[in-house]
């Protein structure tokens, strides 16, 4: 063989060989993510629906069903891991550029990963999803009613995403290229449609993700314990024991004042509530100096820092969308890693970028929860119906799956969108880019000073014993009735 053929085949066996590992790479890190999400659907899954299926059909649906939305929720994990995951491995090949260990970590596996994420996303969407549903009303359930759902629903979303690229190629002009155009399924249709389900789900976090910032504050609140600020805890907890004793008492009695009419139902509720009242107090009573003092300040300073650094950033990055039409987001076909840091601080830039994209994921999901449209979707524990997971399951994707989109159009990280993701029609529109940033920075400095006011506000009252003043109330007896 001669010496030409021979560095010929080795490099197509290196090429070989590193296609393989990616692909290994990928099916663990997909495989990892799986099983995790299995574990937190059968956490959150309503045993039922699962156990009292006599039908083997509708057993064997049911487990396809849950399959299905196991394999979205480990989508929608994987593109909230995709960026971090790629900013990490960028400073990790940086700040060891020659390592034998970490040759696996280039630029191929990052594009590859991307694209795998791209394709399950529309996939989920588009395909498992509707079939995980549980069919027509009224029909037969089995897999055939689903099969048949699944059918008429693409071929709905075909010609409704046919009828809106006509208008929109309508629209802009009425020449060759635009009707050739209308031909093109592939090059047209399917980004036509993703970037569509993008700018939804990037409206999304920009109307959630305000919102739950501020909602933040108030759920690590009921997590950590408050210091005492000029309060009695004793006394607190002792009144609240003598009034748990008293309605219980007329509970076990059975009698009631001479003004009031014994309502058994509204005592329990009041019960319950001087329960969970205790259990508070009890809680903050059993509490160490150092956990009730540092612990909740400490957070509570996080969260404030947090929140406005990423504020700070946003408007940062509004300015240089006035000076520089590099700021824009954009995509690209490689992945240079290695090569230069995303940060201008480093390993330390990089590092807080992670922090903040992890921060308002967050931020989203308990802002989307918390909203009063989508309050109902909030799963229970071992409660929780095969509807209301696949409705989690798709929302969660479609937040997660906009979230590298999020990231770089509000100037979070400076890591280009890979693959497809750099191809939304949307991202090279300026105004919408501008707008953008300037709704989400004024969102959450409205929803930010609010929260932080009313919370100042609320501690003040409490802490001064305010809250306890008697106020008017208007005499809805009679002054004739006697007891």
């Amino acid at each position: 063989m001669a010496p030409v053929e021979h560095d010929a085949l080795a490099v197509r066996e290196q090429l070989f060989h590193e296609r393989v590992r990616e692909c290994i790479i990928c099916a663990l890190l997909f495989a990892s993510l799986y099983i995790l999400c299995h574990f937190i659907i059968t956490h959150f899954k309503k045993q039922t629906d699962f156990a009292a299926v006599h039908d083997d059909e509708d057993a064997a649906v049911n487990r396809i069903a849950l399959g299905m939305c196991t394999f979205t929720l480990a989508v929608a994990l994987g593109a909230v891991l995709l960026l971090p995951f790629s900013i990490i491995s960028n400073e990790v090949l940086l700040s060891f550029p020659h390592n034998y260990y970490i040759q696996w970590l280039n630029g191929s596996l990052i594009h590859g990963l991307w694209n795998l994420v791209f394709l399950f996303s529309n996939m989920s969407l588009v395909f498992l999803m509707p079939f995980a549903s549980e069919g027509f009303a009224g029909s037969k359930k089995g897999i055939m009613a689903r099969v048949y759902e699944t059918s008429v629903v693409l071929l709905l979303l075909t010609l409704l995403v046919l009828g809106m690229v006509w208008v929109a190629s309508a629209i802009v002009g009425n020449n060759a290229a635009s009707r050739q155009s209308l031909y093109d399924l592939w090059e047209y249709y399917l980004p036509y449609l993703y970037s569509c389900i993008s700018l939804f789900g990037v409206l999304l976090l920009l109307l959630c993700t305000p919102f739950g910032l501020s909602t933040m504050f108030t759920v690590t609140g009921k997590l950590l314990v408050k210091p005492r600020l000029l309060e009695d805890l004793d006394e607190q907890l002792s009144c609240t024991r003598f009034e748990e004793a008293a309605v219980s008492r007329r509970i076990a009695s059975g009698k009631a004042s001479c003004w009031l009419n014994l309502n058994v139902g509204l005592l329990r509720e009041q019960l319950l509530a001087i329960q969970s009242k205790r259990r508070k107090l009890e809680r903050r009573h059993r509490a160490s100096p150092w956990q009730r003092n540092l612990g909740y300040p400490l957070a509570m300073l996080g969260l404030l820092a947090l929140t406005g650094i990423s504020v700070l950033i946003v408007c940062f990055h509004v300015l240089e969308l006035l000076l520089d039409d590099a700021a824009m987001p954009r995509g690209i076909q490689d992945a240079p890693l290695g090569q230069v840091s995303f940060s201008i601080f480093g390993t330390f830039g990089a590092a807080l970028q992670v922090i903040l994209i992890f921060y308002l994921m967050l931020s989203s999901v308990v802002g989307f929860y918390s909203s009063p449209l989508f309050t109902r979707l909030l799963p229970e524990r071992q409660d929780t119906p095969l509807t209301k997971i696949i409705g989690n399951c798709v929302s969660l994707l479609v937040l997660s799956s906009a979230l590298p989109v999020f990231s770089r159009t509000l100037g979070i990280t400076r890591f280009d969108l890979l693959g497809d993701f750099g191809r939304f029609n949307w991202l090279g529109n300026f105004y919408i880019v501008f707008l953008y940033n300037m709704g989400f920075a004024a969102l959450t400095t409205l929803c930010l000073v609010k929260k932080v006011t009313w919370a100042v506000q609320e501690e003040l009252l409490r802490a001064f014993g305010l809250h306890k003043l008697p106020l008017p109330v208007p005499r809805s007896r009679p002054l004739g009735e006697r007891c």
